[in-house]
């Protein structure tokens, strides 16, 4: 199951996640971003939130470190097109490592369907 999922901020295209984490009964998905724009980062994520008026749960400028709150103009969209909708969504990271897209309150039946992976899983952590 290796989906790959286009990530769009304000219309354009930001870069790609597997969206290999989850936690299927809050209905979250996550996973590692891969920016297309090689050097993109803590600066154009800070400054795009400070002209969004964006508030940031996390601002560490010296180690380039940053973790927003909800980016309405965060779309997530799978292979066939489809946007994959919850309630907030974030991103968080630093430069020096990687950084990570998450998606909160992804409704079922949709998050069944879309992430069968995730919701297995935690399933097979309740079997003896």
């Amino acid at each position: 199951m290796n989906k790959i999922y286009k990530i769009y901020l304000s219309g354009k295209e930001l870069g790609t996640s597997k969206l290999e984490k989850g936690d299927a009964p809050m209905g979250v998905a996550f996973g590692k971003l891969d920016f297309i724009v090689k050097n993109y980062g803590y600066s154009q994520i800070r400054n795009y939130c400070i002209k969004n008026e964006i508030e940031l749960t996390m601002d560490y400028p010296k180690d380039k470190m940053i973790s927003t709150m909800t980016l309405n103009e965060l779309k997530v969209v799978n292979e066939d097109g489809i946007e994959i909708k919850g309630v907030g969504n974030q991103i968080t990271g630093m430069d020096s490592e990687e950084y990570e897209i998450a998606i909160f309150g992804i409704s079922y039946p949709f998050y069944e369907e879309e992430f069968p992976h995730h919701v297995k899983t935690y399933n097979e952590m309740f079997k003896e």
